[in-house]
């Protein structure tokens, strides 16, 4: 029987994320990140019913560029999914790998009371996981 070290969400997630809100155009969401190197920008909540909404980069690919749409006349909500999957830090990432494959996701956030504390991918959860958990 091999002792494999449990690896969480917590050890291979990303702390730089943008946060955008949901009324800005796609054009200014994407001139407000900071971290130029981020796939996905999590949705604000409205208030403390709502709940988080994420757009991926791909999904202003299909749903702006792709189809002639203005940058500046699309807002966030218009290409955002919402609500979206979200992972506990706490989470193995044996399981978060299968949530993944199940919902077909590639990154979702990371969060813990109510709050986002970061954002893992599948990249993270291999590149930077797989190491520990071998």
């Amino acid at each position: 029987m091999t002792d494999k070290r449990r690896v969480t969400v917590r050890e291979v997630m990303k702390l730089q994320y943008d946060v955008v809100d949901g009324m800005m155009s796609v054009q200014d969401a994407l001139k407000a990140m900071k971290y130029k190197n981020n796939k996905s920008l999590i949705v604000e909540k409205r208030d403390e019913n709502d709940e988080y909404g994420m757009v991926l980069i791909s999904d202003v690919a299909t749903k702006v560029l792709a189809v002639d749409k203005s940058p500046k006349r699309v807002n966030i909500y218009e290409v955002m999914t919402k609500p979206i999957v979200t992972v506990d830090p706490e989470m193995d990432i044996r399981y978060a790998a299968r949530l993944f494959d199940r919902y077909d996701l590639s990154r979702t956030p990371v969060v813990e009371n109510g709050k986002v504390i970061g954002i893992v991918s599948y990249t993270d959860m291999v590149l930077k996981g797989m190491c520990e958990i071998n």
